[in-house]
């Protein structure tokens, strides 16, 4: 038996919309499950190919395996002893990773969506979306990047306990991703935000989270002011100094320019920039909102 299963990259926050906005993005990473006859290798049952190639695991240890190989413990304990052993994992990487693009959530929705589905196939038993939302959020610690990967689309979430809603974009069909080759860990990032904002600050990033939704699904033109973050951003700068410096210049242009998720990537809500806008080294890419979220076929 083998599934293929597509995850899309997912932009969080857009701006003011910390740990509860999310994007699906239309860069896809694609995972092929093949399930043999007999026990294989386990040292080598994962390939790689793409983003990360050179320093991924190929044994057990990989994260969509060792997600896939926990999930699929816990909610199918009824399942053929066995039949773990007998899988092998091919990955095509298209997201990069460690550049605010979702590549951690995508691997651990992945997981889970490859552990209900071969779940499935071996007990008839299925996995909710919703359950996969609460499952990955126990992984990720927040919904923001596993929501989009999951429904698709726009989605505003809750933590605890995680819950999700889809919310139709109307004013926009693709935005820019500017990616630059430097990496950031996410625990980094976050680490920088302190652990109280002042009671302005939080109500003016209301404000323009409601604005955001607003500029998303009503009027675009809402979208420069809406995405003026005075959450996260500033106390990152540091961090990922040439990204702020690009949101600031493209800012300064009229673009609803932000970092996103942790960074370094730096997103544009609108289908293009101009091309002085691009510094060297950042690779500029259009790309699609993608509207479905993870999905899974079954090719044999």
């Amino acid at each position: 038996m083998r599934l293929r299963l597509e995850v899309p990259a997912t932009s969080a926050n857009l701006g003011p919309g910390y740990d509860a906005f999310g994007l699906a993005l239309d860069i896809v990473d694609t995972l092929t499950l093949s399930v043999r006859e007999a026990p294989v290798d386990e040292a080598n049952c994962v390939t790689v190919t793409g983003e990360g190639a050179d320093v991924l695991p190929r044994d057990r240890t990989h994260l969509v395996m060792r997600v896939l190989a926990e999930v699929f413990a816990a909610e199918f304990p009824n399942a053929e002893p066995g039949l773990l052993d007998r899988i092998e994992l091919d990955c095509r990487n298209r997201i990069p990773h460690s550049r605010g693009l979702g590549s951690s959530a995508a691997a651990v929705v992945a997981g889970i969506g490859l552990a209900a589905e071969l779940g499935h196939w071996a007990t008839g038993q299925a996995l909710t979306r919703e359950r996969i939302l609460e499952i990955a959020t126990d992984y990720e610690g927040h919904p923001d990047n596993a929501a989009p990967a999951i429904f698709g689309g726009l989605t505003v979430s809750l933590s605890g306990p995680a819950r999700s809603w889809q919310v139709p974009v109307r004013t926009l069909e693709a935005v820019t991703v500017l990616v630059p080759s430097v990496r950031l860990d996410t625990d980094i990032a976050r680490g920088l935000i302190p652990a109280d904002i002042a009671h302005p600050v939080a109500a003016e990033n209301s404000a323009r989270a409601g604005l955001l939704i607003h500029g998303l699904v009503n009027d675009a033109s809402a979208l420069f002011d809406a995405t003026d973050d005075r959450l996260h951003q500033e106390f990152r700068r540091g961090a990922y100094p040439q990204s702020m410096a690009l949101v600031d210049a493209l800012r300064d242009r009229g673009l609803p320019a932000v970092i996103s998720g942790a960074g370094p990537t730096v997103l544009v809500l609108a289908d293009s920039v101009p091309d002085a806008a691009v510094p060297d080294g950042v690779v500029c890419r259009r790309t699609a909102i993608d509207l479905g979220g993870y999905r899974v076929i079954r090719e044999s």
